[in-house]
């Protein structure tokens, strides 16, 4: 069952062990830690069985109207068996009573590694859309893929028929 953490030492922790176990994914140290730390700040999402966290999400508003998945990880074993669309689910009901009205996520673009390719197809199926791709916001051998969904909501915008 998805849980939203309210203790930020827990959500830092659970951060910190999801992506340990994820190093082709996660292998820089530097930014698992600035990951973990900063999620002691955001709403997350876990799911865990007997003490063993399974997957976290993470959301960061990022304007009034708009949000990002800030981290999201699930642990090698459980893939493929729709934890991860449970996590974003409870993610985007959040976020939709928030007033979010568009989601983002970033992520390495398609072609560069296999499990990133993975990555994104998992977004595309959540409904994700491609944005932007900045080529060197990393660095060159990890192009950064923004994708873009609407999650609903007024949008300000007049239908004219």
């Amino acid at each position: 069952m998805v849980t939203l953490l309210e203790n930020q030492d827990e959500k830092e922790q659970v951060c910190r062990e999801v992506l340990q176990a994820l190093p082709d994914w996660f292998g820089n140290p530097e930014s698992l830690e600035e990951y973990a730390r900063n999620c002691r700040e955001l709403p997350l999402w876990a799911e865990q069985e007997e003490g063993l966290v399974k997957g976290f999400i993470a959301y960061k508003p990022t304007s009034p109207y708009a949000g990002e998945i800030h981290v999201m990880g699930v642990r090698p074993g459980f893939h493929r068996q729709g934890l991860g669309k449970r996590l974003f689910q409870a993610l985007q009901a959040y976020a939709q009573e928030q007033g979010c009205r568009f989601l983002t996520v970033k992520t390495v673009a398609m072609g560069r590694y296999p499990d990133y390719d993975k990555t994104n197809l998992f977004y595309q199926s959540l409904g994700f859309q491609e944005l932007e791709c900045f080529p060197e916001l990393w660095d060159p051998a990890n192009p950064c893929q923004v994708y873009i969904m609407a999650v609903g909501g007024p949008t300000g915008y007049e239908v004219i028929e």
